[in-house]
């Protein structure tokens, strides 16, 4: 059985006030910590493909115009261990170069630095999904990778 690269590579996550967010070339994952013990009955949550919309026991956690647009009707939400709230949002643009700077208009930025490792997983995905053989989940890049690398597909395999 094979492992996601996001899986053997691990994550980029930017740190919230309620959680974290981080980005796939495909997803974008929202993890918010809740109250023990938080009833599904007790999250109202509304997901567009252009807006997001989160309260626990009827407090506002974010609400917000999302920074890229997703696919509404695959967004998902989970209550794990009545602990952890866990929202999958599939990006529209699954381009290496579509990495997020912040989950919201306005809201939630990565820090220069976490937007940069960000921008280099985005990469170094790109390149592992191009080149199936081989292993990019502990490589490291350096040089040009913003806007998710140099684009080699004029070139003759």
């Amino acid at each position: 059985m094979s492992v996601h690269f996001e899986e053997r590579s691990g994550v980029i996550p930017c740190k919230t006030a309620w959680g974290s967010w981080y980005q796939t070339m495909e997803e974008v994952f929202i993890e918010v910590n809740v109250p023990l013990g938080t009833s599904a009955k007790e999250v109202k949550c509304n997901i567009g493909s252009k807006q997001i919309e989160l309260h626990v026991k009827g407090q506002q956690i974010f609400k917000g115009k999302l920074l890229g647009s997703t696919v509404g009707d695959e967004a998902t939400w989970t209550l794990e261990d009545k602990k952890l709230i866990r929202i999958v949002l599939m990006k529209t643009n699954r381009e290496a170069g579509n990495c997020w700077q912040s989950l919201l208009e306005g809201e939630y930025a990565a820090d220069p630095w976490v937007q940069d490792q960000m921008q280099r997983k985005l990469t170094l995905e790109r390149f592992q999904r191009e080149n199936p053989g081989f292993d990019f989940s502990r490589a490291e890049i350096s040089g040009n990778f913003q806007g998710g690398g140099p684009d080699f597909s004029s070139l003759q395999k």
